[in-house]
């Protein structure tokens, strides 16, 4: 049986490192999002992992201090490939299933809506002000994860 309930909530700094070795293992693997780590960022999860949980420890709990410019590697990563809305969406839709397969409760659900809303933020800052930016021609657009059909990630 898995060490995590899904019914307990995310209670802290040891429960964010858990829930994002598992979303980045999803995500470095994902064939949509997986190569701007990968390959464009060449993220080094030890060197990156400590620097995202205090940012998530900090949206959460306010209990770590984060004062690195969290847009300027998205900005550089845009620059080098477009981020496009539907990229933002798969990047939701598997932080949303990596908290959901190990918590559940009201801090749980903040980090999925902080997700979603940072998600959308970087989008629309990314594009621009220019609303036809936010979608291409042919383009779903932003899709919350309850729209989205998951699909595993292994």
């Amino acid at each position: 049986m898995n060490q995590f309930a899904a019914d307990n909530d995310i209670s802290g700094r040891a429960d964010l490192i858990v829930v994002l070795r598992r979303f980045y293992t999803a995500a470095f693997a994902d064939r949509r999002i997986g190569p701007f780590f990968t390959e464009i960022a060449g993220t080094d999860l030890e060197v990156h992992l400590p620097r995202i949980t205090d940012f998530w420890e900090r949206a959460l709990f306010r209990t770590a201090d984060y004062g690195r410019d969290a847009f300027g590697p998205h900005a550089a990563l845009h620059a080098a490939r477009a981020m496009t809305a539907e990229d933002f969406g798969r990047w939701v839709q598997l932080w949303n299933a990596a908290v959901d397969g190990l918590h559940r409760g009201p801090n749980a659900e903040r980090a999925k809506a902080t997700g979603e809303r940072i998600a959308l933020a970087l989008h629309k800052r990314l594009a621009g002000t220019d609303p036809a930016l936010l979608l291409r021609p042919g383009s779903r657009g932003f899709v919350p994860l309850a729209a989205l059909e998951l699909r595993t990630t292994a």
